[in-house]
């Protein structure tokens, strides 16, 4: 026996297949699904955070400008930057730079001559002399330059009445960083050219940063800081082609760390997944082959022992219904064998029975005969005694006889002679013929107007009706007279989409439940003197003919027994 031998290894083994895929595909699906997602993510948030870097510069020092503006024009600084003198210009500076918060203020008069500078970047004179002349250069007047410790973002403001020239500049170094990483949640690195500047990395990180060819890249770009994978973007600080920038990284590494949690999470979800729908998959396979186990098992009781009435366990809640339909049929089987058998019995009883029947026959109609013949010389006797007891050996014969003649008639197969008849006239001819016993009951006859054709065996149908008449008639006997309706009709009527079907209905002592399966059946009577062989003669003939009879009952309100005949055509000449 191989493992896939087994009905409930292959389903328990296919659910489980089908399930592991499903899972598994579910899984890779659910795990790209989500690595893209996040990845998108992160990309979103780190072009937000470089635009959040040019807005958080740019609004910055446009504060300082538009202040510095102000300041310009205001005329206690044209005053001072009139006179020319430094004691003057300078303590007038320092005011004005602290309450802007520039890093570099510095107040330029005609010449240039330098009349006072504040702020906590102190560049030297030279340097002072080239960013005023690169200011003036620019075209928004502005421009950058590296000092130790960052970048240097300056302005040239002209005083009114061209009196001289205002210097301001924002520092870009660590502190400025660190307040951008605050609002970005991203690290910030200011680049002069190829050169670090400024950085919000720590020392080490800064100097693998510098160390590493991302400084020279634009757009977007990966880069790995020690043991962390950064992910970077570049954004200008300046509106021209060329100039400073700012990088704006973000730990990949530590953005993405939720999916090594989230696969090993959605990896033990789907073992329980697969895990609980294998055991559900073996479940779904014992409710197929159990019961399947069980009727193998009473298949195998009923071959040893050759008992088919051996009853299959009773099916369970969960049983799958192709396997009830299965057992359903296997019963409906067994009771078909069961019967077969018990007829194959009958038969073999009957056949026996027809052999002894036939040589009963012959020893007891010798002898009846002879009693017969003396009957008829004793009933011419004058005597009333002697003729009465004539009277009754006379009527004991004829019932012996009639009893033999119906052993006889069981026994021999039917002889069915069709022919073209008036159903109606059978009918007629067999309730007149039921109506000459003494004291018979009266017959009410239902029939459809005008001719009834069919095809059948005449004779055979009104002594099979007669019988029936006979017996609904009997069953009335000692039931008193009531008014309205006859106590026995015979109605026949037309069958849809062929045939007639016959009823024989009696308001009678009806037929106890427990006995209505067995009257069809030979031998069978309750009636002191049948023989029980009417009704079983009455099915043979009405089976031969090609139909069915039956009967139904309810104790004390009457029996009906119905008749139905399918069409029949006459018998082809020369046809056997």
């Amino acid at each position: 026996m191989t493992l896939l031998s087994s009905l409930t290894n292959r389903i328990f083994l296919a659910c489980a297949l089908l399930v592991a895929i499903s899972t598994g595909i579910t899984i890779v699906l659910l795990n790209v699904s989500v690595s893209r997602r996040a990845e998108e993510n992160l990309r979103a948030g780190l072009a937000e955070a470089a635009s959040l870097v040019d807005q958080y510069n740019r609004t910055r020092f446009a504060d300082f400008v538009v202040k510095a503006q102000l300041i310009a024009g205001l005329p206690i600084l044209m005053g001072a930057t009139a006179t020319g003198d430094r004691a003057t210009v300078q303590p007038i500076a320092e005011e004005y730079q602290a309450r802007i918060g520039a890093d570099l203020f510095v107040v330029v008069g005609r010449g240039p001559r330098l009349l006072a500078r504040a702020g906590r970047v102190q560049p030297a004179d030279d340097v002072l002399g080239d960013l005023l002349a690169a200011c003036l250069e620019s075209p928004d007047g502005t421009t950058f330059t590296r000092l130790p410790g960052g970048l240097l973002h300056v302005a040239a403001i002209p005083i009114e009445a061209e009196l001289g020239t205002l210097l301001v500049g924002a520092s870009l170094d660590r502190d400025a960083a660190e307040a951008i990483r605050a609002v970005t949640s991203s690290e910030i690195v200011f680049l002069s050219g190829t050169t670090i500047a400024a950085s919000s990395l720590d020392p080490l990180r800064t100097a693998a940063l510098a160390g590493s060819n991302a400084i020279a890249r634009r757009g977007t770009f990966t880069v790995t800081l020690g043991s962390e994978e950064f992910i970077g973007r570049t954004q200008p600080l300046g509106d021209g082609p060329i100039g400073p920038v700012a990088l704006v990284l973000r730990s990949r590494t530590e953005h993405l760390q939720f999916l090594s949690t989230l696969r090993w999470q959605i990896a033990m979800i789907g073992l329980a997944a697969i895990a609980g729908a294998t055991l559900f998959g073996y479940l779904i396979a014992r409710t197929v082959t159990r019961p399947l186990r069980a009727l193998t098992r009473t298949m195998a009781e009923m071959a040893a022992t050759g008992d088919l009435t051996r009853a299959r366990p009773a099916p369970g809640r969960w049983d799958d219904e192709d396997v009830r339909l299965v057992a359903t049929t296997f019963d409906r089987l067994t009771g078909a064998l069961e019967q077969f058998q018990r007829e194959a019995a009958l038969r073999e009883r009957l056949s026996s029975l027809g052999r002894l029947s036939a040589a009963m026959a012959h020893e007891i109609r010798n002898p009846l005969m002879i009693i017969k013949s003396i009957v008829r010389s004793l009933r011419r006797n004058p005597s009333d005694d002697v003729a009465e007891a004539a009277a009754s050996l006379d009527e004991e014969v004829a019932r012996l006889n009639r009893v033999v003649t119906d052993v006889l008639d069981f026994t021999r197969p039917v002889d069915i002679r069709l022919e073209a008849a008036d159903l109606g006239a059978i009918c007629r001819t067999s309730v007149q013929a039921a109506g000459a016993i003494a004291d018979a009951a009266p017959v009410h006859l239902d029939l459809p107007p005008g001719p009834l054709p069919c095809v059948t065996d005449p004779e055979r149908l009104r002594a099979v009706l007669v019988n029936v008449l006979g017996n609904a008639q009997h069953a009335v006997r000692d039931l008193p007279a009531a008014g309205g309706d006859a106590p026995v009709t015979l109605r026949v009527e037309r069958m849809e989409p062929s045939g007639w079907r016959l009823e024989v209905r009696d308001r009678g002592i009806g037929i106890d439940p427990a006995d209505l399966p067995g009257i069809f059946e030979p031998f069978f009577t309750r009636r002191p003197g049948g023989s029980g062989l009417g009704l079983a003669i009455a099915r043979n003939i009405v089976e031969a003919l090609g139909g069915t009879i039956a009967a139904a009952s309810e104790p004390h309100r009457g029996t009906v027994i119905t008749i139905e005949l399918p069409d029949r055509t006459l018998p082809t000449e020369g046809r056997p």
